[in-house]
Parts: C-alpha cells; structure tokens; sequence
C-alpha cells in the first residue's frame, strides 16, 4: 500500500484486486468485442446501451475509487486501456458504417501514435510513465458520450436532428481536450527528465 500526494490531497494506493471500479473497468473490457460486433452487425440498439455503459462506467469506477479509496495499481493498469480499446473500436466501427468521417479517426488515432512514442522516448529515459490528466480524462469523458450521441443522430427522424449537434460538439470537445493533453503530456515529462539527475560518464 502507498500513500501519494496530489496537491494537498492524499489518497491511497492499494495492490487491491477485487475492487468495485476494477469489476467496471473488466466488465467494460469484456464489453468491447461484444460492441465491435454490434456496431459492424448493424444491431444499433445493443451498440448505442454498450457504449452508454462504457461512460457511465468509466465515471463511475474513478468517482467510487477516489471516494471510497479504492484506488488500485489494477485499476490505474485497467483503466485507460479500457478507455482506449473503447475509443479504437468505437472509431474503427462508425468509419465502416460511415457514421464518422475518416479524417475523424486520421486525427484522433495520431495523437496515440504521438502518445505511444512518447511513452516509449519516456522509457528508453528510465520513466515508467507519467501520471493520468484530468484535461485526458475530460478528453477521454467527451467522446464517450459523443459517440452513442454520433450513433443515434445516425437516425432519419426528429431524434437524430436533435442529437446531431450535441453529439458533434462533444466530438469536437473531445478532440481539442485529446490533443491539448498530449500537449500537457509532453511539457510535463520535459520538465521530469529536466528534473532527473544527470549522468556523467567518464
């Protein structure tokens, strides 16, 4: 067990395995190969509740886990890879249905490229890896909820003329806050290898 200090909040770490958030974050993993099959199989419904359920869930998992001090090393493994395989899926299943645009997915699948070479320049360098950002975890809030919106406004109805904007400006949210905390990111390990102590070799 750790403690670790966020500003002049503290909050425990645990090595906890059976947690409530970690039981989210698994049952939202286990639930993208059954969304990726919704969404490609045309079953709208199914794919429109799974991907409510992936939002809900990922609030809810960090909410219970700072609340209840039920912060996991699990949970801080699981939860972004959770996030992410939702995001690909999601991003991957509107393109072949058409419901996004491809320069969509072109934007928002470079910032992980941007991101998995930091993380690994990070690496070469002796850092594990940098702590999780709100402005990535709001990054991460908008497009969970853009998508089911950008799904239903894939409607011929009154209901998708309704959504369609709001769906489209949780996209656009989303996207900027996504490339605004690769931004962060990046100052942020400059300013930790600046702080490493330095090496010299004879």
């Amino acid at each position: 067990m750790e403690v670790e200090r966020a500003g002049e909040r503290e909050h425990v770490v645990t090595e906890r395995l059976l947690t409530i958030p970690n039981v989210l974050s698994v049952l939202r993993l286990l639930g993208v190969p059954v969304f990726l099959w919704a969404i490609v199989s045309e079953r709208d419904g199914l794919a429109f509740l799974l991907l409510l359920f992936s939002g809900v869930t990922d609030y809810l998992d960090g909410k219970i886990a700072r609340r209840f001090n039920m912060e996991s090393r699990l949970g801080q493994f699981l939860d972004p890879i959770a996030d992410r395989l939702y995001i690909l899926t999601t991003l991957v299943g509107l393109m072949w249905r058409e419901i996004i645009p491809v320069w969509l997915v072109v934007v928002l699948l470079a910032r992980e490229v941007v991101m998995a070479l930091m993380l690994l320049y990070l690496r070469s360098k002796g850092q594990l890896g940098l702590p999780v950002h709100f402005v990535g975890k709001a990054a991460t809030f908008n497009l969970l909820y853009a998508f089911p919106l950008l799904l239903l406004a894939h409607r011929d109805d009154w209901l998708g003329d309704l959504v369609r904007p709001i769906g489209w400006g949780f996209a656009w949210w989303g996207v900027v806050l996504y490339w605004l905390a690769a931004v962060l990111y990046a100052v942020h390990a400059r300013l930790v290898l600046a702080q490493r102590p330095q090496v010299v070799t004879p």
